[in-house]
């Protein structure tokens, strides 16, 4: 909740990451094994032996008990910390057994740059120093709060912890101990100066104050929650522009420094203490935001990414539609008003979805280092116009005179009229102590609002029906559901009230996805929104969890905070399928060379599009490359198949993952495959570069899976598959035979080329499907997927013999 905004997007585009079709074999269980249990593309320090098997098994994938063969991570937060049942959640409260992972919000970064948690010595202090009824600590830690109870029951359930430093509110600041907000620069400052350079030693500060504090308090790692470090104007809190609007065009390289460093003190210290410590960040799904990203070069240092796949849509406009879909429906209004829909350049792919962030961040990680995120509230207007039940109408303040700061567009949004009263239950506050209007309610209560049920909490949460005619519950909150978003929503026709919600039905469909896709597993935020059924008493007091919901359906019960959606994730997870642990989708080169790859050249902010880096190519092999070479990598399906270059290497894609004209319940495949070759009259000398001039039109997250084909033989690249052997004489022969005995080669039943061995739907010779062979001068090739190219000519054949 407090956890992000999605910022309103301009000439949006963005891509997602890469395809993997590469040729010939490799065996992935072999290279982790090699490589100590060290998970696909996971960064290690040079030096340090991190004792990986400590955390994952020897394919690579992380180790989390039988029935957690995928990820379930929440939030808790630190500010529930009373012992009013009604409106404190303690760590006693946490369903553990349902549970993978525990981020703990927030550490912030103080005024002297190390990261915060307040006074230590102070017995109130709710990270260290406070003790609660029925909450058991371990004296022997030496220190009690919620880090004590963390500490104490981990160790009992085997559950993950980590810090989670920023967030919302505390990326550019932090709390002083009167609950004031100090905007004194966060990760702003802390990572870069004021001209621009990289604060080297306020990162080195940092970086060693947040490993100090992971080893003291016993937990398992760092989630850094940076809200945003993009070069695009306007993100994050707008309580922070005095810091972050002059640093946007260097806030990305600092980024990428700040995470190098913390992945490598992360590292020496899983040496000395023996056990692989983490890190993973809160990363948004915004494609406005991930344009300012660059290629999110910073995968690699991560465990694992939780994406914020939630606020994609907010009363900070008037466009009412879904918090969190899983999918797009070609219908979203916002969309529609920057004519995402109808712009050619970006393939008719709306993005405002958690499927086009995962297919982003899928193209520079395997599909087990990435969790979906899911919200465990909703988000809502009230006065809306239009739209069916409200699903896409307009809720434009009245008076947009008054709108906060960070709010509308201008150009194509007002911003939003957000419902407040019995409608806002979590009643955040701005600076100015002022209640932000934005439909903000944990799941338990819409759950009551959707039974109509006045449920025991209101004078604990601050709502007062007698005295304030907006906390009455009036009208009749009726739930709608979007099949094809995969998202419900409540409908109050009375009050014209829209709040998007998430329920058991959406999450089943969510984990789902989840499995099938091969994802790590779900984040949530945050635990306390999570609901169960209780059947009250004679006195109106919560008793036992009723599981089948009847006493709410009957008004003789009523939601409260609970583990229903929760244990529905579990409960989908608990039998699933190990998750995807490679970046590439199809098969390896079986040996490497030496050519190292750099990505730049970005511009900043709105002037990155087309999207237009430089891809330097770099041959350290110590051999000439001809001219003629070919190289391939792969893009992400989120973007549109239409990559090209302008240098002269005739850059294509040659092989679509997702190829229908819209994205409509989700995109096809996992990666689109591209290729250029070095003009034939250019070879490449050793020590030379090459470089790409590329453009595509939505950003991308990669690329990856690099190939290379010299003189007929393909070779991946030494930076990704480092356990592979190097060739040290790239094919010195130009018209190498695979067979060094032409008698070994059989042709018997081999068509030869043009006669295709497959036909259209007349009979007539027209193409190859993958595994075919055919002839083509003397040479026997095989068809690594669906074409009617000539054979030998580009990526889709690998020469088998010659004849």
């Amino acid at each position: 909740m407090n956890h992000s905004k999605h910022k309103v997007i301009k000439h949006f585009f963005s891509l997602s990451a890469l395809t993997a079709s590469c040729l010939l074999a490799f065996n992935a269980q072999a290279a982790n094994t090699a490589n100590n249990c060290r998970p696909d593309g996971l960064y290690q320090t040079e030096g340090v032996t991190v004792p990986y098997c400590t955390v994952y098994d020897q394919d690579g994938r992380e180790i989390m008990g039988a029935d957690h063969p995928r990820r379930v991570i929440g939030y808790f937060t630190s500010w529930r910390a009373g012992n009013d049942p009604q409106s404190s959640y303690l760590v006693k409260d946490i369903p553990w057994e349902q549970l993978t992972h525990i981020n703990y919000a927030f550490v912030s970064i103080g005024s002297d740059g190390n990261v915060n948690i307040g006074d230590v010595a102070d017995p109130t202090n709710p990270a260290v120093g406070m003790e609660w009824d029925g909450v058991e600590i371990d004296p022997a830690l030496g220190f009690k709060g919620h880090f004590g109870a963390l500490a104490t029951a981990k160790a009992k359930y085997g559950v993950k912890t980590l810090i989670s430093i920023g967030g919302w509110a505390e990326t550019g600041g932090h709390f002083g101990a009167d609950g004031n907000r100090i905007a004194d620069g966060g990760f702003y400052s802390m990572t870069t100066n004021a001209d621009g350079s990289i604060n080297q030693a306020g990162i080195e500060k940092f970086a060693t104050s947040a490993v100090e504090m992971i080893r003291k308090y016993r937990f398992d790692g760092v989630d850094v929650d940076y809200e945003y470090p993009t070069s695009m104007a306007g993100a994050g809190n707008p309580y922070d522009k005095a810091f972050s609007e002059s640093r946007r065009p260097y806030l990305w390289r600092s980024y990428q420094e700040l995470m190098r460093v913390l992945r490598e003190k992360l590292d020496q210290a899983s040496a000395l203490d023996g056990v692989h410590y983490m890190l993973t960040i809160a990363a948004p799904s915004s494609g406005y935001l991930l344009r300012g990203m660059e290629t999110h070069d910073v995968s690699k240092y991560l465990d694992y990414v939780n994406i914020m796949s939630y606020d994609l849509h907010g009363a900070w406009n008037d466009h009412v539609g879904h918090n969190a879909a899983l999918y797009d429906t070609g219908k979203d209004s916002e969309l529609a008003a920057w004519n995402v829909y109808g712009t050619a350049a970006y393939g008719g792919i709306g993005y405002l979805n958690t499927d086009w962030a995962y297919h982003y961040f899928r193209g520079s990680m395997p599909a087990g280092r990435i969790n979906i995120g899911v919200p465990y509230y909703t988000r809502g207007w009230k006065d809306v116009t239009g739209g069916t039940n409200g699903l896409w109408g307009r809720a434009a303040l009245p008076n947009q005179a008054d709108c906060a700061p960070g709010t509308g567009e201008g150009e194509k949004n007002n911003c939003g009229n957000g419902a407040v009263g019995i409608d806002n239950l979590w009643h955040d506050k701005n600076t100015k102590g002022h209640e932000m209007a934005a439909g903000s309610n944990p799941m338990w209560h819409a759950m009551n609002l959707a039974k109509g049920i006045f449920g025991s909490y209101f004078a604990a949460n601050g709502l007062d029906p007698v005295n304030n005619p907006q906390h009455q519950l009036t009208g009749t909150y009726t739930r709608h559901y979007d099949n094809v978003a995969i998202a419900p929503w409540l409908w109050n026709a009375e009050k014209k009230v829209f709040l998007s919600t998430e329920d058991k039905e959406s999450i089943n469909a969510k984990a789902s996805y989840v499995i099938d896709k091969e994802i790590g597993g779900i984040m949530f935020w945050e635990l306390a929104g999570d609901y169960n059924c209780y059947v009250l008493n004679a006195n109106g007091n919560r008793t036992t969890v009723d599981a089948t919901e009847n006493a709410c359906a009957s008004g003789n019960g009523e939601y409260h905070m609970g583990n229903t959606m929760t244990k529905a994730i579990y409960d989908k997870f608990k039998s699933a399928t190990p998750y995807g642990n490679t970046i590439a989708t199809g098969p390896i080169p079986t040996h490497t060379l030496d050519i190292a790859v750099s990505v730049g050249g970005f511009k900043v902010g709105d002037q990155n599009y087309p999207i237009n880096p430089k891809i330097t190519f770099t041959n350290n092999t110590g051999k000439e490359l001809p001219g003629g070479t070919e190289f391939q990598f792969d893009i992400p399906v989120s973007a549109p198949d239409n990559a090209k270059d302008q240098s002269g290497g005739g850059l294509k894609v040659i092989s679509s993952g997702h190829t229908r004209a819209d994205n409509i319940g989700g995109l096809d495949g996992v990666m689109h495959r591209v290729s250029f070759s070095l003009p034939a009259w250019k070879s490449l000398p050793a020590g030379g570069s090459y470089e790409l001039d590329m453009v595509y039109y939505l950003p991308i997250s990669g690329p990856a899976n690099y190939t290379v084909n010299v003189n007929g033989v393909d070779y991946a690249f030494k930076f990704e598959q480092p356990n592979l052997p190097v060739d040290p004489n790239p094919n010195p022969n130009p018209n190498p035979n695979p067979n060094p005995n032409p008698g070994d080669c059989v042709t018997t039943g081999i068509n030869t080329y043009p006669n295709w061995p497959q036909t259209d739907w007349a009979g007539n010779p027209s193409h190859a499907n993958q595994g075919d062979k055919i002839i083509h001068n003397g040479v026997v090739y095989q068809a690594n997927w669906w074409t009617s190219a000539t054979p030998g000519n580009d990526g889709s054949w690998a020469k088998v013999c010659i004849i």
